[in-house]
């Protein structure tokens, strides 16, 4: 029998300024240890704010929760949504990575340019911004092979 799936939705505020040096140094060691630990999920990152979303094991999940909350990068480290899943969302990344950059001209109604509605005090508001973003980020990536 397989050891079941979860999968795990936190956003987090970053300690100092993430330029793009930092972020793939970052990126370099998630990748890595993720691997090393049969974790998948993606990442993004806006105006000093994480959205993570990770998926295996729930030892494996457990364990880099409590490293990512003890970590001096993170502050204010909030979990959105843990549930079991099926089957992965983002198999096929160790660790996925969009940069989301600060747009020139007014967003179109309805844009989401912050991730301000995640911290929602009501869950059901957090909970549709979590699904939105993953699906977001799965259908641009998709794209882009």
């Amino acid at each position: 029998m397989s050891t079941p799936l979860i999968s795990i939705s936190y956003v987090s505020a970053a300690a100092e300024s993430f330029d793009d040096a930092r972020l793939a140094e970052l990126l370099d060691q998630s990748r890595h240890s993720n691997h090393e630990h049969d974790l998948t999920g993606m990442l993004l990152y806006r105006r000093g704010r994480f959205f993570q979303v990770l998926e295996g094991p729930q030892d494996a999940v457990d364990e880099l929760m409590t490293k990512i909350r003890r970590d001096p990068r993170h502050t204010d480290v909030r979990m959105l949504l843990s549930e079991e899943i099926d089957e992965r969302r983002f198999s096929e990344w160790t660790m996925g990575y969009e940069p989301i950059g600060v747009p020139s001209t007014l967003a179109p109604e309805g844009f989401r340019d912050t991730f301000d509605d995640l911290e929602s005090d009501d869950d059901d508001d957090a909970i549709r911004a979590v699904r939105e973003l993953t699906v977001w980020f799965r259908a641009r990536t998709a794209a882009e092979v």
